[in-house]
C-alpha cells in the first residue's frame, strides 16, 4: 500500500476525536488532551462545574473504542468494598466466592470523588498506579488499557475532602470542559432535541489497535536537549518563592510522555519544546502547592516556560522522512 493510502497515527486518532465531537461540542483543544493522557495510559481529573458533560465525554471516549464503561457515583457513605468488590461465601460450593466491583472495566468513572472519604479515595491509589487491585490477600490485575476519569466541583467545598497530594499526582493531566458559546450551546440543544448524541457514536479503534498506539508513543524520539528542558522545568517549580511543594520526578516523566504523544498526535516523528511547553499547565498545576492561596498555579507556571531558556533544535530531517517514520511506529 502507498503512503498516500496508508492512514497515519495522527489521522487515525483524529477520526477518533471526530466521533467524540458528535457529543461535545466545541472543544477540541479538551479533546487533545484526553487523548494524550489516553495515549499515554494516563488517568483523567475533570474539574468542572456539573452538567458541562464530563459523564459524556467519558461514555463518548468508551464507545468511540468499543471499551466496557463503569461509573461511581461517589458519596460520603461510600465504602472501599463498593469500588474494589467483595468476597462472599457461596452456601454451593462452600468457599468464598469474589464478585467484582466497578473498577474492573476499562473506562472508569469516579463522579465528584472529593465528596467521599480519604479511605474509600485511597481505595484507588493501587489501581491507577499499578493497573491491579488486592483484595483479601489476592491481587487481580485490571485491563491494560484501565482507566480512572474522576470528576470534582471547583468551587464547592461543604461535604468535600480535598485529594491528598498522593492521589493528584497520580493522575495525568488535569482539564476542564467549560461552559460553551453561544453558538456552541445552540448546537448542543438542537442535537438532544430527541437522540442522544452518544448513539451516533460507532467504534473506530479496537482494543488491540488502542494498545499499539500506546506502545508509540514510546517510540517518538526525544533528544537529550528536550529532556535537559523538561528538567529545568520541573527544577524551576521546586525553587520558586511562591511554590511550596514542587513537581515530582511522576511530573516530569508524565510531560515527556504528554509531549511524545502530543507528537505522534501531530505524526511528528519527534518531540519539539512547543510540544512540551502546550502541556505544562494541563500535566503540572495539580501536581503543586503554592505558599499563598491568592496566587495562581497557570500564571505561575507561565511565568517558568517564559524564563527558561529553550533549547535549539537542528534538524535535517525532511517532511517525507519524517511521515515514514511515523508510518513505522502504525506497523
Amino acid at each position: 500500500m502507498s503512503d498516500s493510502n496508508r492512514k497515519t497515527p495522527g489521522k487515525l486518532l483524529h477520526s477518533l476525536i471526530t466521533e467524540w465531537q458528535k457529543a461535545i461540542i466545541g472543544k477540541p483543544e479538551t479533546l487533545r488532551l484526553v487523548m494524550i493522557s489516553l495515549l499515554c495510559r494516563g488517568h483523567l481529573l475533570l474539574e468542572d462545574l456539573p452538567g458541562l458533560g464530563k459523564t459524556t465525554l467519558a461514555k463518548a471516549l468508551a464507545k468511540s473504542l468499543d471499551l466496557t464503561f463503569k461509573r461511581i457515583q461517589c458519596t460520603p457513605d461510600l465504602l472501599p468494598a463498593d469500588i474494589t468488590g467483595i468476597s462472599i461465601f457461596d452456601q454451593k460450593s462452600q468457599g468464598f466466592r469474589f464478585l467484582p466491583g466497578p473498577v474492573f472495566t476499562n473506562i472508569l468513572l469516579a463522579d465528584e470523588i472529593n465528596r467521599t472519604s480519604p479511605r474509600t479515595q485511597s481505595a484507588l491509589l493501587e489501581a491507577m498506579a499499578e493497573r491491579t487491585v488486592t483484595v483479601d490477600r489476592k491481587t487481580r490485575k485490571l485491563p491494560a488499557t484501565f482507566m480512572v476519569i474522576a470528576t470534582q466541583n471547583p468551587i464547592e467545598f461543604s461535604g468535600t475532602f480535598p485529594l491528598p497530594e498522593a492521589q493528584l499526582d497520580r493522575f495525568f493531566m488535569r482539564v476542564s470542559l467549560g461552559y460553551p458559546k453561544l453558538e456552541d450551546e445552540t448546537r448542543i440543544m438542537q442535537m438532544n432535541r430527541s437522540d442522544d448524541p452518544l448513539d451516533q457514536i460507532a467504534a473506530r479503534i479496537d482494543d488491540a489497535t488502542l494498545l499499539k498506539l500506546q506502545r508509540a508513543v514510546t517510540k517518538i524520539q526525544i533528544e537529550q536537549n528536550v529532556i535537559d528542558y523538561i528538567a529545568a522545568l520541573i527544577q524551576a517549580t521546586r525553587k520558586h518563592k511562591k511554590i511550596r511543594l514542587g513537581v515530582s520526578p511522576r511530573g516530569s516523566i508524565s510531560l515527556m510522555k504528554a509531549a511524545q504523544a502530543s507528537a505522534l498526535l501531530n505524526d511528528e516523528s519527534f518531540v519539539t519544546p512547543r510540544r512540551v511547553q502546550e502541556l505544562v499547565v494541563p500535566v503540572l498545576a495539580h501536581r503543586m502547592l503554592l505558599r499563598s492561596n491568592s496566587d495562581n498555579d497557570k500564571n505561575l507556571l507561565q511565568e517558568i516556560v517564559d524564563t527558561t531558556p529553550v533549547p535549539a533544535m537542528p534538524d535535517s530531517r525532511s517532511d517525507k522522512q519524517k511521515t515514514e517514520t511515523v508510518l513505522e511506529l502504525a506497523e
